[in-house]
């Protein structure tokens, strides 16, 4: 009797125990199941919404190096490899073998393609076809900046029936291969992994089912301690008893961590996918898979780009797990081991490269989406932006000021804008010297004196008046005075501290002379010029004289606006950095296609003739210097400008395909000791001796040209003593002809000169 009665106390405690388990474990559960339930049902991830740049149109005479090429291969996360696989390519000299992903555009969806494009003399010499599509070939564009939710998670959702069917056996058969059996805890895996591992000598299977994993993931922290583990098991066991399967297996693959970049944790294998191989999850092959896979026990400790080695055996463990389980051959599994990582040397994602150009994308988005709803909001955000020309226009800025810096001065600064002269599509912007710096956008926002920039919108006015004024008309460079609203008397003087006397407008625009201009400004009148700013680029000025000398604070981007009219021949185009955003699926939402307005044929016609004029001027006036060297055969358009004691150096110049205005200063506003030619004129030299551009060839509609008597408003012969040509506007020539071939005969014959 003795005996027994530690064994029926035994039995007594035990059953007191199961008592107090059953009473306070079934409310704890039944708590934990509703919360538990809520959480997982109504589990709705923030998707970052991703902006991208243009996609790069490739087609046969467009202008392009293969540095250029590089670059925007590189930006869109090509890697190199045999152009066979989508998001590769192979190059063998001016020859290229690229194989495109595919993507949405804001024109609907683009196909992958296969192309060998051939380059030749700064242009594309043809680009054929290999997969049997049209003429048609674009790069996918790459992604320049991320604007997250609440959380900086990178992730992209992907149904389970969209995974390859390797990824989706794979994970099974390393992390859980009894995934499809068990209640949410697998004593029998725990214990078959166990064996594995201590038969590979490596951490080659988890011990956890893919059901725990994810409870971590989403709900608990990784402390090691035994309540963890409890409450990891009990909100396994009620999400496996209340969801399906296939729902927990789709939610594992779009929660998995896979990696960091700074702050952005990357989730889900479609995420990682692109962040490690810059391809959809749908085209990974085989040992691509594996190393995904394979880091998921560390993502860290696997890190392909720091461990590379490591990595690998991890992968090639992976890759023995899937021949051992029949999902590839002895001979795929051999294979796949022998192919290199393939990851790409950077990230295929971006957070922000651009700020100064995403700056501008914002502001423009704003009109129609507050910035929260734009963050967090799985929206697709195509840009004009152009990875190579920014490149470009960065190098430019950087190099330049580093070889303009003077002692005993303030440390110089610049911006720049970059434009499409066809279209208005902004391709780069700068704001700092420094282009990762996003604190203060001069492009944008540093408003300063824009000085002779102006003077072509005075010339344009005056020549859109064809019966008063042309190019080859008389005006006086000496001395002038103009009383101004207060009684003072304003005299302005040229930079040269000369004049110039009587001499053709041409002359008066491509010698920047502020006496001249001033003459032909007050004819046209300062009330006109502030209505042209106004129409042009929203530029709100007071028509006092001294605009007409440029007396207005300007960003470098309202410059371009207003250079944008004459780059375009006389279009009134808005600049555009968003071409249009598209929803989570892929459908648009908005579209910025601008004005596509033809330009008034009196518009474009005064246009053509200010620009001949600043082509006179990158020739033989103020920009000379850019008809020398590697911009020469661009025949560019230009114009310097200088505001008082040199504070601010200006250029705003075009070819055929690009505009671009570029400015020099410091932020403390005090004298840079620089010109416009200077300073920066040799940004934009600097931006376009390797930006591939096309040489400027403006229209002759509407253009009558013939020679002019040196000195006298006539037309003469060619062969005249100092006949010089200009253009007019059709059937506007001078009325009076005066002929060097007469006037010869008859001072023979000694009856003097004569007229026509």
């Amino acid at each position: 009797m003795a005996m027994r009665r530690p064994w029926r106390l035994g039995l007594w405690a035990g059953g007191f125990l199961l008592a107090v388990a059953l009473g306070f474990g079934v409310p704890v559960m039944l708590v934990l199941d509703r919360e538990v339930r809520a959480e997982f049902a109504a589990l709705d991830w923030q998707i970052p919404t991703r902006v991208f740049a243009r996609p790069l149109v490739l087609a046969a005479g467009e202008p392009l190096s293969a540095e250029a090429l590089l670059q925007e291969l590189e930006a869109a996360a090509f890697a190199e490899g045999d152009g066979v696989v989508p998001g590769t390519y192979r190059r063998e000299g001016g020859r290229f073998l690229i194989a495109t992903r595919g993507f949405r555009d804001v024109d609907g969806p683009v196909d992958p393609a296969r192309a060998e494009v051939l380059l030749a003399g700064g242009r594309v010499a043809s680009v054929k076809r290999l997969d049997g599509g049209g003429p048609g070939f674009m790069l996918d564009p790459a992604r320049i900046a991320t604007l997250y939710g609440a959380k900086q998670e990178e992730r992209e959702l992907i149904r389970l029936e969209d995974a390859p069917v390797l990824l989706v056996a794979g994970l099974q058969a390393v992390e859980d291969r009894n995934f499809k059996h068990h209640i949410g805890i697998d004593p029998w895996g725990v214990l078959r992994a166990m064996l594995v591992n201590v038969r590979e000598g490596e951490l080659e299977q988890g011990g956890s089912t893919l059901t725990q994993q994810l409870v971590r993931s989403l709900f608990l922290s990784n402390a090691k301690t035994a309540s963890r583990k409890a409450k990891e098991a009990a909100y396994a066991l009620i999400i496996e008893a209340r969801f399906d399967k296939r729902r927990i297996l789709e939610t594992y693959l779009n929660q998995v961590y896979l990696g960091q970049q700074g702050g952005q944790a990357i989730h889900g294998v479609a995420a990682a996918s692109r962040f490690w191989f810059g391809r959809e999850v749908s085209r990974l092959r085989p040992h691509e898979i594996a190393l995904l896979i394979g880091m998921i026990q560390g993502p860290s400790l696997y890190d392909p780009r720091r461990f590379p080695e490591r990595a690998k055996a991890r992968r090639d463990l992976v890759l023995g797990v899937f021949a051992e389980t029949g999902l590839l051959t002895p001979a795929e599994r051999d294979a796949a081991r022998a192919q290199p990582l393939g990851v790409l040397a950077r990230p295929g994602l971006a957070r922000n490269r651009y700020p100064a150009f995403l700056e501008l994308a914002r502001r423009q988005l704003a009109r129609d989406y507050p910035a929260d709803a734009l963050t967090g909001a799985g929206l697709v955000v195509h840009t004009t932006l152009a990875p190579s020309a920014q490149r470009q226009a960065e190098r430019a800025v950087t190099t330049t000021l580093a070889g303009l810096e003077r002692p005993g001065r303030p440390p110089l600064q610049a911006a720049l804008v970059l434009t499409d002269a066809r279209n208005g599509d902004v391709l780069a912007i700068v704001g700092d010297r420094d282009p990762s710096q996003p604190a203060f956008n001069r492009a944008l926002d540093a408003r300063r004196p824009v000085g002779s920039l102006l003077k072509p919108m005075v010339y344009l006015l005056a020549l859109a008046q064809p019966g008063r004024w042309s190019l080859a008309s008389p005006v006086d460079d000496g001395p002038v005075q103009v009383r101004l609203a207060d009684g003072k008397l304003w005299a302005p003087q040229n930079a040269d501290g000369q004049s110039h006397g009587v001499l053709p407008l041409m002359d008066a625009l491509s010698f920047s002379y502020n006496q001249a201009t001033v003459r032909l400004g007050m004819d046209v009148g300062p009330g006109r010029l502030a209505a042209l700013l106004r129409a042009l680029a929203e530029v709100r000025a007071e028509p006092n004289p001294s605009l007409i000398l440029g007396s207005v604070d300007l960003p470098p981007l309202a410059v371009a606006q207003l250079y944008q009219f004459l780059a375009s021949g006389g279009r009134i185009q808005p600049l555009r950095a968003v071409r249009g955003v598209l929803d989570p699926e892929g459908r648009p939402l908005a579209r910025y296609d601008g004005r596509k307005d033809a330009a008034q044929p009196g518009d474009a016609i005064a246009a053509r003739l200010v620009t001949l004029a600043l082509q006179d001027a990158a020739k033989r006036g103020t920009a000379r210097a850019l008809a020398s060297g590697p911009t020469a055969g661009l025949a560019a358009a230009g114009k310097t400008g200088t505001s008082n004691d040199g504070r601010d150096s200006w250029f705003a110049g075009y070819t055929g395909r690009h505009l671009a205005v570029a400015w020099v200063g410091n932020d403390q506003n005090e004298a840079t000791g620089l010109y416009g030619a200077t300073g920066a004129m040799r940004v934009w030299s600097s931006l376009f001796s390797g930006l591939p551009s096309q040489p400027l060839v403006p229209g002759e509609e509407g253009i009558e040209w013939t020679y002019v008597a040196q000195g006298e408003f006539a037309t003469t012969e060619a062969e005249c003593p100092g006949a010089r040509r200009y253009p007019f506007v059709a059937g506007y020539l001078p009325a009076e002809h005066l002929s060097c071939t007469r006037r010869s005969l008859l001072d023979f014959f000694g009856f003097g000169s004569t007229r026509e």
